[in-house]
């Protein structure tokens, strides 16, 4: 059998810390592995999967978004706001608030690729103009309309269900088929990897390495805002804050499913397994009712282990 590459080994070990946490958490608190709790954990790990679908883009070329939390807060307050509620309104408000995430993600790329801003400052600083700007225009969130439902068709994507499968995992199965596919098997996904492993090799090889980190940024921008349009849906009205948990751990999740942290290497089929994993292992310590400071030290001793295993894992 032909040996295993090193991003199918950390696939394979994302996969395994999941099925195991599947399993402690059936242990410690017998029923966690019921249809309906299974059910529940994937529908939230799909939202820290969509997050991590964009971060893993730019994370694959050494970049970083730290305008997460606040493009996917600003998308949510645009779909209620511009819908009110009405599916009349939903298929604008759609657009509205994914075209917003797009356009933030492309000026990060802008700021990134042509002004030579570092990925960090760059992105951070956008989160904070964003969320300067939502709580601008909407008065502090004390405007008429902020109060509004997400519309009963977006919420319906976020509960219903197909042939016995919520219509969130459904989504989630297509983003993880189309961004697999986009990485493995098109030119932009060998082009993304030839930038992350080496910008100068990627010029003389006839990369528009510009233009591709701006489309890597939208794209990130887009699955921020795509996630706060779902969860808006899932919650029914926005928050302020609402993104704020999204930053770390779509982060986390690339890490855990084996993405190479300087880029260059890694596949989103680990990052949907890291997803899984982080979700499992907040519903493990919730069931065992820790405080929050025990599941932060466990998540950066999931995080650290992972990666002694990932480093001590070369061809």
């Amino acid at each position: 059998m032909r040996r295993l590459t090193v991003e199918s080994r950390r696939v394979i070990y994302a996969f395994t810390a999941a099925i195991t946490l599947f399993v402690v958490g059936d242990a410690v608190h017998p029923g966690f592995l019921g249809l309906a709790s299974v059910e529940s954990i994937l529908v939230i790990a799909s939202f820290v999967g969509l997050v991590a679908a964009g971060q893993c883009f730019v994370i694959l070329i050494g970049g970083i978004d730290l305008s997460v939390p606040w493009v996917l807060n600003a998308a949510a307050i645009v779909m209620t706001t511009t819908s009110l509620g009405r599916n009349t309104g939903a298929p604008q408000a759609l657009v509205a608030a994914l075209g917003m995430g797009a356009v933030v993600g492309a000026a990060n790329g802008i700021g990134v690729a042509w002004f030579g801003i570092p990925a960090v400052v760059m992105t951070l600083a956008m989160n904070g103009i964003i969320e300067g700007l939502t709580l601008g225009l909407s008065g502090g969130f004390t405007c008429g309309s902020c109060s509004s439902y997400a519309p009963p068709l977006i919420q319906g994507l976020a509960h219903d269900g197909f042939l016995g499968v919520p219509d969130a995992l459904w989504l989630w199965l297509v983003v993880i088929v189309l961004v697999s596919g986009a990485l493995g098997l098109t030119r932009f996904g060998r082009a993304t990897y030839a930038l992350g492993n080496n910008t100068r090799a990627a010029v003389l090889a006839g990369i528009d390495v510009g233009r591709l980190t701006i489309a890597l940024y939208a794209v990130s921008g887009f699955f921020a805002a795509l996630t706060g349009v779902m969860l808006v849906g899932f919650g029914g009205q926005a928050s302020l804050g609402m993104g704020d948990p999204y930053l770390f751990t779509s982060i986390a999740a690339v890490v855990i499913g084996g993405v190479n942290i300087l880029g260059g290497r890694g596949k989103y089929l680990g990052v949907a397994a890291g997803a899984v994993s982080l979700t499992v292992l907040v519903s493990v310590l919730l069931a065992l009712n820790m405080p929050d400071y025990i599941r932060s030290i466990a998540y950066g001793v999931v995080i650290l282990v992972l990666l002694l295993a990932y480093g001590r894992d070369r061809d």
